[in-house]
C-alpha cells in the first residue's frame, strides 16, 4: 500500500507516495524491481491555492541543473502534466525526530550550514533561465529583495484578492502593503548571488540512514537565484527554531560561508533583519488562507479556535513588517472567518446540529421590518458580506462596513458591524438606528443613510444595515472631502444642519434641553480624562496636560451663552461626509455620536475635525447665521472660539491615548490626526495657559513616533 509522506508545512502543491517499482515500470526506468521511488502528484488547482513564489515552474529542471553540484538530491525519472517520479531518498524527514520548536542538535546545525554553504557554489550558468525582470547585477542585494517583494504581490497576493481580499481588509490588511514594504527595501551590502532551495524547513531535511550527507534536501520546485542571506532567513523562520538558537545558526552559517564565498558573510549583522522582515511579511497571507480554508474541510468551534489563533499568530508576526495600525481582537478575527466561510458555504449546511444554527440571525425588534428589505434579502445580506471584495469593505474607528448588492433588491447596502472590544473613549447617546429613523420620518432635506435593519448573527455579533450611499459602481471607493469642502459643499452642509433643527429631538432625548450645553459638555471631557488608561494619564501629565480636577477647575472658567437646542451629529469629520452629484452635495454617515445640543458646536467642531481655509470659514458662519433663526444663533461670535478650544483640549487628550494603546490607527481620520499630534498638543497646552515641555521629553518622543 502506498505510503503517504508527511506533507511541507508550506503547503505545496504536491502529494508524496513512496510506492516500489514494479517489473515493467522498473524496466522502462532502468531501474531494479522494488527500488522506492517518490510519486509527486500535483493536486487540482481548485484546491492549491498559489501561496509560493516560483522562480521556476518546472522542478525536473532545477534537479537536472543542480545534479552536479549535489549529487544526492532526489533524480527526476518522470515528468508529466500532474505527476512526477523521483528516486528515493531513503532516511527520515528530520521534523519526526526533532519537531517544530524544539532545539535542534548542533552538530545538525553544523551540516546545515556547510549545506546552505555547497549551495554557493551552483552559479547562473547552470541553471535554468532566470524570468524577466531579475536583477542583471549579480551582486545586487537590494534589487534582490526588491524583486522578491513585487513577486510576492503578484504571484501570491494579487492572485488570491479576489477570493480572499474581503477577508485580508476586515483583518486591517490594506491592499498595498506589500507595495509599500516594496518602497521602504533600505540599501544593502553587495553580495554574489548563489543557488537559492528557499524553502528549507524541517520536513525538506532528509537525514540520511549513513550519514553521508548527514543531511540531503529534497522539494526544489521553490528554488530560486539571488542573495544566500535570504536562504538563511527563511531557514530561520520555517525551521521554527527556538529564540536561543537563532545565533548558533546564524554563527554557523556564517563560519561555513567563510570557508567557501567569504563575500556572501558582507552585511550579515545589519542584512540579515530586512530579510525575516519579508519572510515574515509575505507569510501572512498564505498563513491566514490556509487557516481560513481549512473551515471548509471541517467546520467545528475547535477548528475554528484553532484557525483564529493561527490568524492572530500570522498578524501578530507579521503587524511589524507589514506596519499594520493594529492586531484585531480574537471575537474580531473569529467573526471575519466565519462570514467568510458563510459567503462561500451559502450557508447550506442541512441540519448538522450547531453549525447549521450558527448561519441563523435574530432580529431586533427596535427596528421593524423594513417593506423595502425584508428578512429573505437580509439572510441574502449577510451571505454576501463575507465574499464582498476588499474595495467594499471599510474599516473605521468602530464599525466594520461592508457593502453589498442583494439580488432582488435594486439597490446597495451596508453592512455595519461594531468592531468587539473596541473602547471609543468619546461616549455615545443616542442609539444611532433611531436617530436614523427619526431623521427619515421627518422628511428634511438632510442626506443620511435608511435604516433598513437591526440585529445579531453569529455569537450575537450585532449588526445593522443601511442604504449605501457612496457611487453608483459600489466598487469604486466613497469620495471624501479630506483635504476641506468646495464652496457649494459648504453651503450644503450648513443647510443641511439648519434641517436638522426641524426634527423633533424630543422624541429622541425626552430631557434633552435641560441645563446649560457647555457645562454638559464640559464635565463629559472632565470624565473622558478621568477614565483614562493609568499609562495615557500618566504621559498627559509629563507632556503638560492637567488632571481632571484641574481640567474642570480650567474649563470652568468660560461660559456661553444659552440657544435652542437641535438634533447634532456630533462627529463631522470628513470620513463622515461623502460627496454625491446632486443639491445635497454631501451625504452624512456614521450618526452614532449624535446628540441633542447647541446648533453651534456641530459646525464648529466640524471645522476642528476638518481642514477649513478662513474663506470656507467665514462663508458657513454667515449662511449658517442668516439662514437659522435667532434662537439658535444668538451670540455665536463671541462663543464660537470657546467651542473650538474646548475641541483642541479634547483632541490632545484622545489623540493621546490612541498614541498610547494604538486603538483605532487603522482609521484615516485618526490617522492624520495622531500624526499632527505635536501641533494639537502645543495649540491644546498654550490655550489651556500651561507651560509647555520641551519636545526633547523622552516620552513626548515616544508619544510623537
Amino acid at each position: 500500500m502506498a505510503r503517504q509522506l508527511g506533507q511541507a508545512s508550506r503547503g505545496h502543491h504536491n502529494q508524496n507516495y513512496v510506492l516500489p517499482l514494479t517489473e515493467t515500470t522498473a524496466r522502462l526506468l532502468g531501474r531494479e524491481p522494488g527500488t522506492s521511488v517518490t510519486v509527486r502528484i500535483r493536486r487540482p488547482e481548485a484546491q492549491a491555492l498559489p501561496v509560493v513564489i516560483r522562480t521556476w515552474q518546472d522542478e525536473a529542471e532545477i534537479l537536472g541543473a543542480i545534479k552536479g553540484f549535489l549529487p544526492h538530491v532526489p533524480e527526476c525519472l518522470v515528468r508529466l502534466d500532474d505527476f512526477a517520479i523521483h528516486s528515493y531518498v531513503e532516511g527520515v524527514p528530520l521534523s519526526t525526530v526533532c519537531g517544530n520548536g524544539k532545539p535542534v542538535d548542533s552538530l545538525l546545525i553544523r551540516a546545515l550550514a556547510d549545506l546552505l554553504a555547497q549551495m554557493t557554489q551552483v552559479r547562473r550558468v547552470a541553471l535554468p533561465p532566470l524570468p524577466h525582470g531579475w536583477p542583471r547585477n549579480d551582486m545586487d542585494s537590494r534589487g534582490f529583495l526588491h524583486t522578491l517583494v513585487h513577486l510576492a504581490d503578484r504571484q501570491i497576493k494579487q492572485p488570491n484578492w479576489g477570493g480572499f481580499g474581503g477577508l485580508f481588509a476586515a483583518l486591517g490588511i490594506p491592499e498595498d502593503a506589500l507595495a509599500q514594504l516594496a518602497e521602504r527595501v533600505p540599501a544593502m551590502a553587495r553580495r554574489p548571488y548563489s543557488l537559492l532551495h528557499a524553502d528549507l524547513h524541517r520536513d525538506n531535511l532528509i537525514v540520511s540512514y549513513g550519514g553521508v550527507p548527514p543531511l540531503i534536501c529534497v522539494d526544489w520546485e521553490l528554488a530560486t537565484y539571488g542573495d544566500p542571506l535570504h536562504d538563511l532567513a527563511t531557514h530561520l523562520v520555517r525551521m521554527r527554531y527556538p529564540s536561543h538558537q537563532w545565533a548558533e545558526v546564524v554563527d554557523a552559517w556564517a563560519h561555513a560561508m567563510q570557508q567557501v564565498r567569504p563575500a556572501a558573510v558582507n552585511g550579515l549583522a545589519r542584512d540579515l533583519s530586512h530579510y525575516v522582515a519579508f519572510e515574515r511579511a509575505q507569510s501572512v497571507y498564505p498563513d491566514i488562507m490556509r487557516a481560513a480554508r481549512s473551515l471548509e474541510e471541517s467546520f467545528t468551534q475547535k477548528s475554528l479556535d484553532e484557525a483564529t489563533a493561527e490568524v492572530r499568530r500570522a498578524l501578530e508576526v507579521g503587524q511589524g513588517p507589514l506596519r499594520l495600525r493594529s492586531v484585531p481582537s480574537e471575537g474580531e478575527i473569529e467573526g471575519a472567518l466565519f462570514r467568510w466561510l458563510a459567503s462561500r458555504s451559502g450557508g447550506r449546511y442541512g441540519d448538522r446540529g450547531w453549525i447549521a444554527r450558527a448561519f441563523d440571525w435574530k432580529a431586533d425588534r427596535r427596528v421593524s421590518e423594513h417593506p423595502a428589505f425584508p428578512a429573505w434579502a437580509l439572510r441574502k445580506a449577510l451571505l454576501a458580506e463575507g465574499a464582498a471584495p476588499a474595495g467594499r469593505v471599510f474599516k473605521g474607528t468602530a464599525h466594520l462596513n461592508t457593502v453589498v448588492r442583494v439580488e432582488g433588491v435594486d439597490f446597495p447596502v451596508v453592512v455595519r458591524r461594531k468592531l468587539p472590544e473596541v473602547c471609543r473613549r468619546e461616549r455615545s447617546f443616542l442609539s444611532e438606528h433611531a436617530v436614523l429613523r427619526a431623521i427619515e420620518e421627518a422628511a428634511i432635506a438632510v442626506a443620511a443613510p435608511r435604516i433598513l435593519a437591526l440585529g445579531e448573527s453569529y455569537r450575537d455579533d450585532r449588526f445593522a444595515i443601511h442604504t449605501y450611499v457612496g457611487p453608483r459602481d459600489i466598487d469604486k471607493p466613497p469620495n471624501h472631502p479630506v483635504h476641506g469642502l468646495l464652496p457649494h459643499e459648504a453651503d450644503a452642509l450648513v443647510d443641511q444642519l439648519r434641517a436638522l433643527t426641524w426634527v423633533n429631538y424630543k422624541a429622541l432625548d425626552p430631557a434633552a434641553g435641560e441645563g446649560g450645553f457647555y457645562s454638559w459638555l464640559s464635565e463629559q471631557l472632565v470624565l473622558l480624562v478621568g477614565d483614562l488608561p493609568k499609562e495615557s494619564q500618566q504621559l498627559a501629565r509629563l507632556l503638560g496636560l492637567p488632571d481632571a480636577r484641574r481640567l474642570r477647575q480650567i474649563l470652568s472658567r468660560h461660559e456661553v451663552s444659552h440657544r435652542k437646542p437641535a438634533l447634532l451629529h456630533g462627529d463631522l469629520n470628513p470620513w463622515n461626509l461623502v460627496r454625491r452629484d446632486d443639491d445635497l452635495a454631501l451625504t452624512i454617515i456614521d450618526w452614532e455620536m449624535a446628540v441633542v445640543g447647541d446648533p453651534l458646536y456641530d459646525l464648529v467642531r466640524h471645522m476642528h475635525l476638518t481642514p477649513t481655509r478662513p474663506e470656507i470659514r467665514d462663508r458657513m458662519f454667515g449662511r449658517w447665521a442668516r439662514l437659522l433663526p435667532s434662537d439658535y444663533t444668538a451670540d455665536w461670535q463671541k462663543d464660537w472660539r470657546v467651542y473650538r478650544w474646548i475641541e483642541i483640549v479634547r483632541s490632545a487628550y484622545v489623540d493621546l491615548d490612541r498614541l498610547v494603546t494604538g486603538a483605532s490607527l487603522d482609521a484615516p481620520n485618526v490617522r492624520r490626526a495622531v500624526d499632527s499630534y505635536a501641533m494639537t498638543l502645543a495649540a491644546a497646552t498654550g490655550s489651556l495657559g500651561l507651560p509647555s515641555r520641551p519636545t526633547a521629553n523622552p516620552y513626548l518622543a515616544r508619544a510623537l513616533a
